[in-house]
């Protein structure tokens, strides 16, 4: 299979496309007068709280109030390489009227809806996800050779035991496929000093404050 990565740039926008085997899989464009805010990560405040909906509305410093569901606030367990489905817990059991939560935007603003966010953060780096919430280690499902799977898991396993303080959650990337013991760890490192300022930045943030800005495409 051939990927080709298709770029172009100018002053009002950049626009990216995905091409296997000549075929158009993913476009992506962001303009240059509005930027997108998914991935971006804000202190927000929860206002209103909707039983009925499972969701809840936070202020987060937006145009409108943004839309949380209990689906995305949820703990997400591994386990060998999946991910657990467990029963949703009830939305007030995870937030109340007032709370200041951690969030990061899932999906733009569209019309007269606002952002939707998620408290399950994370963020990529070369060849890892790391989810400061999650547990475990799981892999890229593209990554098919069982023997290659086997390889990765027991290097990221190896060095989470050797990480004394290393919280959190795992995904190897398919790019991580056929990566180096080091090459991971190095982005280990790198993924956890970057969770441990945007973690000192939130601890000092107010509701409704941009923690931590995702990188432009």
């Amino acid at each position: 299979m051939s990927e080709e990565i298709l770029i172009n740039v100018n002053l009002r926008e950049t626009r990216v496309a995905l091409l296997e085997n000549g075929v158009l899989q993913e476009l992506f464009i962001e303009r240059a007068s509005k930027r997108g805010l998914v991935g971006n990560i804000y202190k927000g405040k929860v206002v209103r709280v909707l039983p009925g909906m499972q969701a809840a509305f936070v202020e987060a410093g937006l145009q409108r109030t943004a839309f949380l569901h209990a689906s995305d606030v949820a703990k997400l367990v591994y386990g060998e390489g999946d991910i657990e489905d467990k029963r949703i817990p009830d939305i007030r059991d995870l937030l109340h009227e007032g709370q200041e939560i951690l969030a990061q935007v899932l999906k733009d603003p569209l019309g007269s809806k606002g952002a939707r966010l998620t408290t399950r953060i994370s963020f990529p780096s070369r060849y890892l996800v790391y989810m400061p919430d999650g547990e475990g280690v799981a892999l890229s499902t593209r990554i098919e050779e069982t023997q290659e799977r086997e390889r990765l898991a027991n290097l990221m396993q190896e060095h989470l035991e050797n990480s004394a303080g290393s919280d959190g959650g795992y995904i190897v990337r398919t790019a991580g496929e056929g990566a180096t013991s080091d090459a991971l760890r190095a982005d280990m490192i790198y993924l956890n000093r970057l969770w441990g300022t945007i973690h000192d930045q939130a601890a000092n943030a107010k509701a409704g404050d941009l923690v931590h800005e995702d990188l432009p495409l």
